[in-house]
């Protein structure tokens, strides 16, 4: 209830939300913006919110993950139920859009205006849906299978993957620092891919095979993940063109919906609910203890979109793109002071360039954004520019 309060606070003035929503209103606003310039508490508050969202990324991203491996480290066995709380805590964001109250900007393009038809709408969410329920299971498979420190040093390797797929969806420009991160991400999750000496001696990773198997999960969700989020680009650049927080909240939120009820027939269908209860009852930290970190894991989560959302519309892609990568370190660090992970040489490489790699990928968004930037300046009262289709805005979740 304290956070929902909270995080009312945050979305309580809209103004410098909405000065972001499109490139064309904020060059049309220039002037305006100009003449009335935000006074010093409302630049208080952005700041604060700015802070709070920083931290729920930074917090939320590590807490998730090593929450998830604590449900499989005391006896948690069940993919599906891991699977269900990466998702299951979607109403959140329904509430939290609700008590935001989003207005809608105002614009005389009448393109703005056009909202999409139900069965695209439909379409969108469920095709999205599905990505994510197969993203969330093999996270799931390979978070059961791979030590933490492991498994998200591999799965960082999905800003390689959104590269890749947005070249062929969103025309995304390979220039140098894209492809030095491409190379770099590449080889941080190669060096593990190959330490499968690491199967002998990780706990609760019982034989080579397993390890594989979660190697090639966690690949795998990498990839969905790269490939959703360049796919959710296109759609929100030639489908949903009314880029506000009411209409990318609708998109995470409908999608999970999707995806939850995909993953509770997939809970159903293999027969693991019958399991739930002993696996209850037979957890090491006791009944409620499992409660509240399935709990815990699925709050943690939706906190953390809500975090990475509010990243991007307070400031940019780039800045929520930065602030994750900072938090890369986080999770490897915290899991071998929590789980006792190893952290041998191959590993701390793999940090090394992953964040490197990280480095490049935000600091060619940051060049595009200032070039984007410097045009519009240097057209301030003309006709408006068009909006470069090869220009990325991408988000990691």
């Amino acid at each position: 209830m304290l956070t929902m309060i909270v995080l009312v606070f945050l979305f309580s003035d809209q103004q410098n939300i909405e000065a972001n929503l499109t490139d064309h209103e904020e060059m049309n606003n220039t002037m305006e913006i100009e003449s009335f310039p935000i006074t010093q508490p409302k630049n208080y508050r952005r700041w604060l919110r700015i802070s709070i969202y920083v931290f729920f990324v930074l917090s939320c991203q590590a807490l998730s993950t090593i929450l998830g491996r604590l449900y499989f480290e005391n006896g948690g066995k069940s993919t599906w139920m891991g699977t269900l709380v990466q998702l299951i805590g979607f109403p959140v964001l329904f509430l939290f859009r609700f008590l935001s109250k989003t207005k809608t900007p105002k614009s005389t393009d009448i393109s703005l205006r056009k909202f999409p038809s139900f069965i695209t709408l439909g379409s969108v969410y469920i095709v999205t849906g599905l990505l994510v329920s197969a993203n969330s299971y093999m996270s799931s498979v390979g978070l059961l299978y791979l030590p933490v420190s492991t498994f998200s040093l591999i799965l960082a390797s999905q800003l390689a993957f959104t590269a890749f797929f947005s070249y062929f969806l969103n025309s995304q420009k390979f220039t140098p620092f894209i492809v030095n991160s491409l190379f770099l991400l590449t080889i941080s999750s190669a060096l593990l891919v190959v330490n499968t000496d690491e199967s002998q001696s990780t706990t609760n990773v019982s034989s080579r095979v397993k390890y594989v198997i979660g190697i090639i999960c966690t690949i795998g969700a990498s990839a969905g993940i790269g490939l959703l989020l360049s796919l959710v680009q296109l759609i929100l650049r030639k489908v949903l063109k009314n880029h506000t927080v009411s209409t990318v909240m609708d998109l995470v939120a409908y999608q999970s919906l999707v995806a939850s009820c995909v993953v509770l027939i997939g809970l159903f269908a293999s027969g693991e609910w019958k399991t739930l209860t002993s696996e209850m009852e037979n957890y090491k930290l006791g009944k409620a203890p499992y409660a509240i970190t399935l709990a815990s894991i699925a709050i943690s989560w939706q906190v953390y979109t809500i975090g990475v959302v509010g990243l991007i519309f307070e400031s940019s892609s780039v800045f929520s793109n930065s602030i994750t990568a900072v938090g890369l370190p986080i999770v490897p660090v915290v899991a071998v002071i929590v789980f006792g992970d190893k952290m041998n040489t191959s590993k701390i490489f793999s940090i090394i360039l992953a964040i490197w790699g990280f480095i490049s990928f935000v600091y060619q968004h940051y060049l595009d954004e200032k070039k984007l930037k410097l045009s519009h300046t240097d057209h301030v009262g003309g006709p408006p520019l068009p909006v470069d289709e090869g220009r990325t805005n991408i988000q990691i979740v």
